[in-house]
């Protein structure tokens, strides 16, 4: 029991720490008045941009799951999908979890299951690495000194690398295979072989994948409108690609007291004050936790409720069922 809450206690404890960090220097009325007094029309509008974000995401899956010759529907994806962008409120890692497993309940192998959603999430973050990396000659131009310019093109190539290297992997000598973490990779090789051959849906994921994040972008841009911070559409797409890319490392709750530091940094190099950059971040994540609620009542709904052991064994299971229908094969 003890071993299986400490992790969540401690990235609990890190998101406070890391807000009361964010905030310790900021007048706590001032920013609570601004977050009071944003235009309802403005969070109304990053509440609707919440909600077709998660419409993308949704399109986005179901495209893997074409380019991997599932024939579960745009239809059965969408619930699927918001369920899990529930459960990713702890962290994505969950979310991404619960999807396996309810998208196996619903009809999909298990081996899909778990491949789809992996290779989802590979091609989402690649498709943010390079848009951070095609930005990256705005934001120069925007802020001439910013540090680590050559960070996002080499990880553009690296990735671009490793899902190359990841389609190949089944080719590996037998004798790398008696590590667990091989095996996994290997079952996932040839699905990848075939998201990159299947052009129209590989392409058309990654082109998913970007839209999205551009579309958090105006979220974020909204919300900036709304609480009246002097920012550009411009600015937002240059600035949070990056914030979302640091909020994909699993150390916090929902992103909370990281996304509030990262911001008051990126937007810093714009001129936003530390306290409107804090009070930003905090109001993109109180609304990503709005919009993604109603996957959790589409789970109440649902009918089907796991125990946590099931969940967090999934891949493991799916790894275990490859290796008997090749065995069998």
């Amino acid at each position: 029991m003890v071993k299986r809450w400490l992790p969540w206690l401690l990235k609990g404890g890190l998101s406070v720490g890391l807000i009361w960090f964010a905030f310790r220097n900021i007048d706590l009325t001032e920013a609570w008045s601004r977050a009071r007094t944003i235009d309802p029309v403005m969070l109304s509008a990053a509440l609707a941009l919440g909600i077709a974000q998660i419409v993308i995401g949704a399109g986005r899956w179901w495209l893997v799951l074409r380019a991997l010759r599932s024939t579960f529907s745009a239809i059965q994806a969408f619930p699927v999908f918001y369920i899990g962008v529930c459960f990713s409120i702890v962290t994505p890692v969950l979310g991404d979890a619960v999807r396996m497993w309810k998208a196996h309940h619903s009809g999909l192998s298990l081996k899909t299951s778990v491949n789809s959603v992996m290779l989802e999430r590979i091609v989402t973050i690649l498709g943010l690495v390079l848009l951070v990396a095609a930005m990256e000659p705005l934001l120069l131009a925007r802020v001439p000194d910013v540090p680590g310019t050559w960070v996002f093109p080499l990880l553009s190539l690296a990735g671009i690398a490793g899902l190359a290297f990841l389609s190949q992997l089944d080719r590996l000598p037998v004798s790398l295979h008696r590590w667990r973490i091989v095996r996994g990779l290997v079952h996932l090789a040839g699905d990848t072989r075939l998201l990159i051959r299947r052009v129209p849906f590989g392409a058309g994921t990654l082109a998913v994948a970007i839209i999205g994040h551009a579309n958090l972008a105006l979220v974020v841009y909204a919300l900036a409108l709304g609480l009246k911070i002097d920012v550009s559409l411009l600015d937002c797409l240059i600035l949070f690609p990056p914030v979302i890319l640091a909020l994909t490392l699993p150390i916090s709750i929902a992103g909370f007291g990281l996304r509030e530091n990262i911001m008051i940094v990126a937007f810093g190099w714009v001129g936003v004050a530390p306290g409107s950059a804090a009070v930003l971040g905090l109001m993109f994540g109180l609304s990503s936790i709005v919009t993604a609620l109603p996957g959790g009542l589409i789970w109440l709904l649902s009918g089907e409720h796991p125990k946590m052991a099931e969940i967090e064994h999934i891949e493991e299971e799916a790894e275990d069922d490859a290796e008997k229908q090749t065995e069998g094969a």
